[in-house]
């Protein structure tokens, strides 16, 4: 299977709300259910210059997005926060590791980031198996931190510094 990772652009918006409206995506994710087509276009049709877009294509379709997004504080411009979701039926098949390893490769090569941050739900434990592969250690856990399916949910606060 070829993976193409490349900028997400104005067209791949319905393959992004597709991958978006996924349970598992909407349950391991701060997404909300019910996203309209105009929600999912402003957040990604015209980004601000801190945010960066990735998407992995897979024959001609997007089968998973990464977005990074730097720190405009003075004391925090070397770092930058990922989020990252793949299409259900194209899980374990390396896309969300190409994918998470272009947006390292980009933030530390091209951005001068040295801190990459990311919040996981402490249950899942696939997302954190891949990070801790990609170098992201857990620096804490964070109790209650969001409403998930009518109960609260903790995270855990994970980082890959570089050297």
């Amino acid at each position: 299977m070829e993976i193409i990772i490349r900028h997400s652009e104005k067209e791949d918006i319905p393959g992004i709300k597709t991958i978006l409206e996924q349970p598992s995506c909407i349950n391991n994710t701060m997404q909300l259910p019910f996203q309209t087509i105009e929600s999912v276009e402003k957040r990604f049709g015209s980004m601000p210059d801190d945010l960066f877009s990735l998407v992995a294509i897979v024959e001609e379709q997007v089968v998973g997005q990464v977005g990074l997004k730097t720190l405009p504080m003075p004391r925090r411009k070397h770092v930058a926060s990922v989020g990252l979701v793949v299409h259900e039926e194209f899980r374990g098949n390396g896309i969300g590791y190409k994918l998470l390893e272009s947006a390292i490769d980009f933030a530390e090569n091209w951005l001068a980031i040295k801190r990459i941050e990311i919040e996981v739900y402490s249950d899942n434990e696939i997302a954190i198996s891949l990070y801790k592969k990609l170098g992201f250690i857990v620096e804490g856990t964070a109790k209650s931190y969001a409403f998930r399916n009518g109960v609260y949910a903790d995270v855990l606060h994970m980082a890959k510094i570089s050297t």
